[in-house]
């Protein structure tokens, strides 16, 4: 399970990016369409229109700017993970999708635009690779992509759209997604502000230890 983090607090909304746990696109548009791109530069492999010309600690320089660090270590072996979460993600497995998706928003595989140029991340790919496992109801994806509407990354800001993706994951019982549609309630962000319904998820987010729901919690009781 990966997701990106959480991002609301009563007094301030911002995205704060992160990983949750362990395993973690398609340009994605509003009916959901996704296309793989076959423009990705593989893991373990710097393109020879950057490494042109540099010397050997040039290119290992290089190289750790780029890739992730376990790729010092066993290239070959990270490279065929890669290339395995890459088939189980076409192949449907919706925890693949969302993995490989948080890896093209962090940057952690390495993407191309139509020009060649390398990106630092590319969140358009990653959008669409939410979508998919968010279409299985996998809600870490939901949750993710539900920032993503927040932000409007990858895809256009929509807050209705990022309520209800983030609705679909709570009553999973995604913590963090509990806490942030709890704040949207709070804050009438894509809703109708209701403190009541705002309250009732902050709970459910804070009975599982999530710190920022309590904070909340802490919050509206300070000012009520």
């Amino acid at each position: 399970m990966k997701t990106l983090s959480y991002i609301f607090f009563i007094a301030v909304i911002g995205l704060i990016i992160g990983c949750d746990n362990n395993s973690v696109a398609d340009k994605s548009d509003t009916q959901g369409k996704a296309t793989v791109s076959d423009e990705i530069t593989r893991l373990g492999e710097i393109p020879s229109s950057l490494s042109e010309g540099l010397s050997d600690e040039e290119k290992s320089e290089l190289k750790k700017q780029i890739f992730p660090q376990e790729l010092d270590n066993d290239s070959e072996a990270a490279e065929k993970k890669f290339k395995m979460l890459v088939e189980n993600a076409k192949a449907g497995n919706a925890e693949a999708q969302n993995n490989l998706g948080v890896m093209y928003y962090t940057g952690e595989a390495i993407s191309k635009s139509p020009s060649g140029k390398i990106l630092d991340n590319d969140p358009e790919l990653a959008a669409g690779w939410f979508y998919r496992a968010a279409e299985q109801g996998y809600a870490d994806a939901q949750f993710n992509l539900g920032l993503m509407y927040v932000n409007g990354e990858g895809v256009e800001k929509d807050m209705n759209h990022a309520v209800e993706l983030f609705k679909k994951a709570a009553e999973q019982g995604h913590i963090d997604a509990q806490n942030n549609l709890g704040a949207m309630y709070f804050t009438g962000e894509g809703v109708n502000r209701d403190e009541k319904e705002a309250i009732k998820w902050f709970e459910k987010a804070a009975s599982q230890g999530n710190s920022d729901a309590q904070a909340n919690l802490d919050a509206i009781k300070a000012n009520q």
